[in-house]
């Protein structure tokens, strides 16, 4: 059977296309929470979250030590903003077991707080520690305001792959909430 140039490319293209297969994709799957953090509102809404553009990105990057951000072609499952925003507002509410949900704020009753997270740095570095550093501002509708800053790290694996970047971002963003629960949402 011979087949015409328009069909022989169109099944080499399909024939490239199914050797090239979609990338990988990564979950970040939430770690245990052992304990409670009492807070001192009844319900917080928690804001989009801003990511620099290299930890906003679909694909999964390392930071070597000079900086440069290398990337593969293993993407997020989920993008990261709106991942990072739930991961946030999921690990508060189990922490606190108050109302807690990330915007737009789902029920009728405005929140007791808003929380805005601001990060500088989210990155998995090539050294094997995973950094999360930026600032919160806590809003309230009444009572004192405040806001603070963060700077914490978790090591990883980082022969391990995607998959030991993805638990590490997990336990930094858990990390995170503790961490703001116990500073800025007393």
């Amino acid at each position: 059977m011979i087949l015409s140039k328009p069909l022989t490319a169109m099944f080499a293209g399909l024939l490239l296309l199914a050797a090239c297969g979609d990338p990988d994709l990564v979950a970040v799957n939430p770690p245990a929470i052992k304990e409670t953090v009492r807070i001192g509102f009844a319900s917080v809404e928690v804001k989009d979250v801003s990511l620099p553009s290299y930890a906003a990105a679909d694909e999964i990057a390392q930071q070597a030590p000079d900086g440069t951000m290398i990337t593969s072609k293993v993407l997020w499952a989920d993008s990261p903003e709106r991942a990072v925003g739930l991961e946030l507002s999921r690990n508060l509410a189990r922490l606190s077991r108050k109302r807690v949900a990330s915007e737009p704020w789902p029920f009728e009753e405005d929140a007791a707080a808003t929380l805005d997270v601001r990060f500088t740095d989210l990155v998995a570095g090539t050294d094997g520690v995973f950094r999360a550093s930026g600032q919160y501002f806590v809003g309230v509708y009444e009572g004192r305001e405040r806001s603070g800053l963060f700077d914490l790290s978790v090591p990883y694996d980082p022969e391990a792959g995607p998959a030991a970047i993805a638990q590490a971002r997990g336990q930094v963003v858990l990390d995170l909430a503790k961490y703001i629960a116990r500073k800025g949402l007393r």
